[in-house]
């Protein structure tokens, strides 16, 4: 039966409320151009600053729409959260991530990619990052309709060595640097597939394979949840927080360790309680993920918001900084007003265009429950960490993606092989008893991957047989049974590619433009 959809999830992504939901980011985005205009009037160039205060918004408006759908889709898609609790609770914590953790001053040459001394005065600099923004924000605009979730991070660091090289040559650019870039296409969604598919198979084997799922689950629940306390604990420390506060992995650590053990004590207690009215089953175990999944979505918006608004406000930083000062500088002060149009304008992409993204994350890969949801969200934070202490470059949207993959692949592998075993097991049998096998074929077509082995028992138990050629056919197209979309996974990898060379392109387009407009 469908799931119904409630008064905001239709409103968020009705076709019918479209065109409203664009008109109120133009409206937005109005906003920003008319206060900016406000307080930048009778300064030099204050027209330049406006338009590219519009540009900030717009990119903006896209990592919101884009990027955030990476920390709730898989809440979403388990069903831990609704589609409009998702986009409510992401704002807040997006905001406030960026508000509170943001900094008050930003990295203006993003990745060190291009050395901006080669650059011959700073009016050439305001081109480069004004043609640098425009064109992130109108990749992740292109992806975004086209459902294909990618780095917003790749997408402003394209725009910037683009612009770069069109500016100052092809020396401008640091290659090692872009070489490292390179690498984390792969590292990350490898990464981050491998470690999510490694907790849910180690669930799988600890817990939900048991026969008696109850008691497996008062055990291991707790300590796995304690894992993701101390994973998220160490991850806001040494990303979340970075900017009000720095403090070393060791220290980190500890305070992730300090909340791993009262999270422990609480669930542990909560899991004993829930345990003498607890379903014996894969759905009991789900409902113990519920809020751990709620608190995982929200700390990783908390943690995206306050490093990735700087894909939408460093530039403008720079920007607003080369305009009032002149020169060109590695690194800007933020004033309060970049900061808000960068909060602002992640709060009004995600709840106009997020669910779109959210969905494709949720369900449109791979169908997910909460135990998937929960492992994906805890490879996440792991291997940031992992990452960073190894000085391997990843992409935080990658990882999740990779994530999500990882899960289904793995599920289709453990179907694929019950049913091999199964069928190997079937084919020593002889053919007069395989007419027996029709009720088992019945029970096996509509069977989970936990369900196959208990089904192997019992027709091993009733000594059921080898399946006829026909039957074995049909067995066959079950065992093939897509768990992991291929084309998603086609159309999302070709976008990760594309990105920085696509972002490079149009930044480089776009500088010749601006400067010819300008000179």
């Amino acid at each position: 039966m469908a799931r119904s959809r409630g008064f905001l999830e239709t409103l968020l992504t009705s076709s019918s409320t479209e065109r409203y939901r664009v008109g109120f980011s133009l409206f937005f985005l109005l906003g920003v151009w008319l206060v900016v205009g406000s307080f930048s009037a009778g300064l030099p160039n204050n027209a330049l600053l406006m338009a590219a205060a519009v540009i900030g918004g717009y990119m903006a408006i896209n990592i919101g729409a884009n990027d955030v759908a990476n920390n709730v889709g898989p809440a979403v898609g388990s069903g831990a959260l609704s589609l409009g609790a998702a986009v409510l609770l992401a704002g807040v914590f997006e905001s406030a991530g960026a508000l509170i953790a943001g900094g008050d001053v930003v990295s203006t040459i993003k990745g060190g990619i291009i050395d901006p001394t080669n650059l011959k005065d700073g009016h050439t600099f305001v081109w480069l990052m004004t043609a640098a923004l425009l064109a992130g924000a109108l990749w992740l605009n292109l992806a975004t309709w086209m459902g294909a979730p990618v780095s917003t991070t790749h997408s402003i660091v394209g725009g910037v060595l683009g612009a770069g090289i069109a500016a100052g040559g092809w020396g401008i650019a640091d290659w090692a640097v872009m070489g490292k870039i390179a690498a984390s296409w792969v590292i990350s969604p490898v990464l981050g597939g491998a470690l999510a598919a490694l907790l849910l198979f180690i669930i799988k084997k600890t817990v939900l394979y048991r026969k008696d799922v109850v008691p497996a689950a008062r055990t291991f629940v707790p300590w796995l949840v304690a894992i993701m306390a101390w994973a998220f604990g160490t991850y806001l420390m040494v990303k979340g927080v970075k900017k009000i506060i720095k403090v070393d992995f060791l220290t980190a650590s500890l305070v992730g360790l300090a909340a791993a053990v009262i999270v422990f004590v609480i669930v542990r207690t909560l899991t004993a309680r829930r345990a003498a009215t607890m379903e014996n089953s894969t759905s009991g175990v789900n409902a113990l993920f519920t809020w751990p999944l709620i608190f995982a979505a929200a700390l990783l918006s908390f943690a995206h918001g306050a490093n990735d608004v700087a894909n939408a406000i460093g530039p403008l930083a720079a920007i607003n900084d080369a305009l009032s000062n002149g020169g060109v500088a590695t690194s800007s002060s933020i004033p309060l007003w970049v900061m808000m149009v960068g909060a602002l304008g992640l709060t009004v992409g995600l709840m106009l265009f997020g669910p779109r993204l959210i969905r494709t994350v949720g369900s449109e890969i791979t169908e997910l429950d909460k135990t998937r949801a929960f492992c994906i969200a805890l490879s996440a934070a792991l291997t940031v960490i992992l990452a960073s202490q190894l000085g391997l470059p990843v992409s935080s949207t990658h990882i999740a993606i990779g994530g999500v993959f990882g899960v289904g692949f793995l599920r289709e592998y453990l179907k694929s092989n019950y049913a091999t075993q199964l069928h190997k097991i079937m084919e020593e049998r002889d053919e007069v008893d395989r007419a027996r096998l029709k009720p088992f074929l019945d029970d096996f077509r509509n069977a989970s991957v936990e369900e196959m082995e208990g089904l192997l028992k019992q027709a091993r138990k009733k000594k059921q047989v080898p399946l006829s050629k026909s039957d074995r056919k049909r067995l066959k197209k079950i065992y093939k049974e897509e768990m992991v979309k291929r084309s998603q996974l086609a159309r999302i990898a070709a976008a990760w590619i594309i990105t920085v060379p696509a972002s490079a392109v149009m930044a480089a387009i776009l500088f010749f433009t601006l400067r010819g407009l300008l000179i």
